[in-house]
């Protein structure tokens, strides 16, 4: 079958966070054909290119989100009134619902409000040739201000500025950008069989409108749900009606997506909750776990441990969400608590990471200094030795060349994080047979199971009693690191995803309508094409009565329409 593959700032680009994941599933399912439609974050990321395609990628089609360029586009009167309707309800959509309802807790009027609004935006994007410059307009700031201003709307909409106005309308024209590519055209999305994004929100906005215009299925998998992630990144700097009319919107957006997929995959119980919450329908769920090589770590997995067993190690990306001042203050007490034992502590801490951005630089520094006030005579440097029980490295490092490397040096490992959502440094400690500490957040307790000890956040007295449990206990270790291994080879592994994934894509088409006849090079048709039911005589397998029944002509005979497209874009096809 054909996969219409949705990504934003992934795959295929090379600094792409979920493009390792989609490359193994596009690797792992050469029994089918891929088109890649990506949306890249960054003119730095559409610069570092991509990564090396395998034969099945057909077609990738790219359009930048960072950048939109004025479209020319000049509305008629009537163009201009059905934005203003469309836009207008859109608005007002954002600014429904009483005190202290959620936008996902909505009534289904308020939700087909909001889908209607959407889908007459990309219409009319569609028809005219972009929209880009009318979401830019005084039109829609004054749509806006209409909205935040009438009566029922909340409190903090009704405080609006023209500053915050401004800002969101500016954020809303950034992410309906997809609304005006050239994507949906029976050549495009409306030739593939299935749309699978990658992830929510703007993500999945080519595969609503795919599957508006010409009904193709919608498989939508989330790692990260997105609407968690635009909460946690609306600082207290964002003024109080931004915050609330932009997450009014992407909380209508994410349950619109959730509404319209055939098929919605978390990658795990914690995200599967949200969506729940988001209005998800929970019949259309099921739990896929992010697929991982087991490769890399199988000769530490099978090893006994290879270091001093009073070790112990943190990895991932340094930031302020991962605590490691609270991991360090639980470590002084290790300390203490090991001297107290032992005589002379023999305990050491590795914390292997990059820091992620200015933020986790400037994070990291605080962390050192920290290292080195609370071990005065034991100074803790970026590459400590001796007897510096902290040392702060990186992957690549001499002594940490690869992940699996650095796992191999510690008898334990650690988490320490406030936020987290799929924590894969403790898959990875799994596959390499270790034991492991961590804190409750996230999706954490049901990645470790039974194999691992498990605490509240932002506790160094409970983190440091749980270390110095295992510490003491090397047969302990072992069994939990035994049973952590076997756990994460079962669960979590490239094979059980893959294999996944290829039986929803086949459950997805059987069930779709016939919409068309697609030919192979020889004249026969593709099977995937022309679904199973086209098999069994009767009037729905003629496209014409089939293009009747959907009230439009849709797949008519003849060429499509081709708009100007407002958005720099480029295409490979293979």
């Amino acid at each position: 079958m054909r996969i219409g593959l949705l990504t934003e700032g992934g795959y295929p680009y090379l600094s792409g966070d979920a493009g390792l994941w989609c490359d193994r599933l596009v690797r792992g399912l050469a029994q089918h054909e891929f088109d890649i439609y990506a949306l890249s974050r960054s003119e730095q990321q559409e610069d570092e290119g991509w990564i090396a395609l395998p034969p099945q990628v057909s077609r990738v089609r790219t359009a930048p989100l960072w950048t939109a360029e004025e479209d020319g586009v000049v509305y008629g009167r009537h163009a201009r009134r059905r934005f203003a309707e469309c836009y207008g309800d859109l608005a007002r959509t954002l600014c429904a619902g009483g005190p202290g309802e959620s936008s996902t807790e909505s009534s289904p009027a308020e939700a087909d409000r909001f889908g209607n609004a959407l889908y007459g935006l990309a219409e009319l994007a569609r028809e005219e040739g972009g929209l880009v410059g009318a979401l830019r307009s005084e039109a829609a700031v004054s749509a806006l201000e209409r909205a935040c201003r009438a009566p029922g709307a909340p409190r903090t909409a009704h405080e609006a500025r023209v500053p915050d106005l401004l800002a969101v309308a500016a954020h809303l024209e950034r992410v309906l950008r997809p609304l005006s590519l050239d994507w949906y055209e029976h050549d495009g999305l409306g030739s593939v069989d299935l749309c699978h994004a990658a992830s929510g929100g703007v993500a999945a906005l080519p595969g609503l409108l795919a599957r508006h215009f010409f009904g193709v299925p919608l498989l939508l998998t989330e790692y990260g749900v997105q609407l968690r992630s635009h909460y946690l990144a609306a600082g207290a700097e964002t003024p109080p009606a931004v915050r609330s009319l932009l997450a009014a919107f992407h909380g209508r957006l994410a349950a619109e997506i959730y509404r319209r997929s055939d098929r919605i995959t978390p990658g795990n119980a914690h995200a599967r909750r949200w969506q729940e919450r988001c209005g998800a329908d929970r019949t259309k769920l099921r739990t896929v776990y992010p697929g991982m090589d087991a490769g890399p770590f199988a000769e530490v997995g099978e090893s006994p441990e290879r270091t001093a067993p009073d070790t112990l190690v943190w990895v991932g990306r340094v930031e302020p969400t991962k605590d490691l001042v609270s991991l360090l203050h639980a470590f002084a007490e290790i300390r203490e608590t090991r001297r107290a034992e032992q005589g002379s502590p023999r305990t050491r801490l590795r914390i292997v990471g990059a820091p992620a951005g200015a933020e986790g630089a400037a994070y990291l520094t605080h962390c050192q200094v920290l290292a080195a006030q609370l071990f005065p005579d034991e100074a803790a440097g970026p590459h400590a030795v001796g007897d510096n029980p902290v040392s702060f490295e990186e992957v690549g490092g001499p002594d940490a060349p690869t992940v699996a490397d650095a796992h191999a040096s510690g008898a334990v490992t650690v988490l320490s994080s406030v936020v987290e959502g799929f924590p894969i440094p403790l898959v990875e400690a799994m596959l390499c047979g270790r034991a492991t500490v961590s804190t409750d957040v996230g999706a954490v307790v049901e990645v470790v199971g039974g194999t691992g000890l498990v605490v509240p956040p932002r506790n160094p007295h409970a983190l440091a009693e749980a270390c110095v449990a295992l510490l003491r206990d090397p047969e302990r270790r072992e069994r939990l690191g035994a049973a952590a291994r076997a756990r994460a080879l079962e669960l979590f592994t490239v094979e059980q995803n893959v294999a996944a994934f290829h039986g929803i894509y086949l459950e997805i088409v059987s069930r779709s309508p016939v919409r068309r006849v697609v030919l192979d090079e020889t004249g026969d048709p593709r099977p995937f094409g022309v679904p199973a039911e086209a098999r069994v005589p009767g009037r729905w397998t003629d496209p014409a009565t089939h293009l009747a029944a959907r009230g439009g002509p849709g797949w008519a005979a003849g060429p499509p329409v081709r708009a100007t497209l407002p958005l720099p874009a480029t295409e490979a096809v293979r």
